[in-house]
């Protein structure tokens, strides 16, 4: 049996220190998981529950290391804005993960963005509407190379920042995060079926703002080198 279409390519990261690839399965994200993010998007870290939304996977745009991408400026938007994650992958799924052992179940991590059109959304918040014109335009997921848990660890802290034309945008700690990567984890397998191959963006620290066209990020987390793109 034939396909009547031709099969789209498949979506997949390279991995640092070997030729293998990981295919991509979902692309989950996390909202308002650095508490100084949460008051500035205008919520209050210290009540607000833990919130997911999705972006397709082939919104994910691969930067390869030592090498500066071209990211194309979206239509339908006046207000990009760039924000910068912390991206766990999955090697083990599961449903009803116990937090005490969700840990285990990441393979690898990537340094991320969860570029927005922001206008969009706010338009979406206002409406009480999905936030899927906002968070999923092409090429909204700008990610890096994938560093397997062997070679740097859990990354439950460590410096996260996004620069932009040399100047500081964006500064945190991992150990920031209102909620630790297990509990994301823990949390999403109870609404979710979690499967090898799933990204979690583990949300971004203060700072987010708009980029426009010409402009040069450059984001960075302690142990992951940096990802550099140029928005066209």
């Amino acid at each position: 049996m034939l396909s009547v279409i031709p099969n789209p390519p498949r979506i997949v990261l390279p991995i640092v220190g070997s030729d293998d690839l990981f295919p991509v399965r979902r692309v989950y994200c996390i909202g308002r998981n650095y508490a100084a993010h949460a008051r500035e998007m205008g919520a209050d870290p210290d009540r607000e529950p833990p919130f997911f939304f999705m972006k397709p996977a082939d919104a994910l745009q691969v930067v390869p290391e030592d090498a500066v991408a071209e990211h194309p400026y979206p239509p339908r938007t006046a207000n990009y804005h760039f924000e910068v994650e912390l991206v766990a992958a999955l090697g083990e799924g599961g449903a009803d993960i116990p937090v005490e052992v969700a840990g285990r179940h990441v393979y690898g991590y990537a340094i991320g963005l969860d570029m927005t059109r922001r206008d969009l959304q706010d338009e979406a918040k206002k409406l009480a509407r999905p936030w899927d014109l906002g968070k999923a335009a092409d090429f909204s997921a700008p990610i890096g190379p994938l560093h397997r848990v062997e070679a740097v660890g859990g990354l439950a802290s460590g410096a996260i920042t996004l620069d932009v034309d040399g100047d500081r945008r964006q500064a945190g700690d991992l150990s920031d995060m209102i909620w630790s990567i297990p509990e994301q984890i823990a949390l999403l397998s109870t609404y979710f079926t979690l499967a090898p191959g799933d990204l979690i963006f583990t949300g971004t620290p203060s700072g987010v703002g708009p980029v426009e066209r010409g402009q040069t990020m450059l984001a960075q987390i302690a142990g992951l080198g940096t990802i550099s793109l140029v928005v066209t």
